[in-house]
């Protein structure tokens, strides 16, 4: 049997009492890392006003 730490047996346990959680779990991570939704006009669009930034930050050339 593979370990499982007390943190993990705990999250288990609570994510099983408290199911609406996932949900909102879900809901979250949609918010902040699944930016796969974009419309390819708007990544162009998007692309083509980025500034190009200096390989060093602070050079003021």
């Amino acid at each position: 049997m593979a370990y499982e730490s007390e943190h993990t047996k705990f999250m288990r346990d609570w994510l099983r009492q408290h199911p609406q959680e996932v949900e909102v779990q879900q809901y979250g991570r949609a918010l902040w890392w699944d930016r796969g939704n974009r419309d390819l006009d708007e990544q162009a669009q998007l692309d083509a006003t980025r500034v190009p930034q200096n390989p060093y930050y602070y050079d003021a050339k």
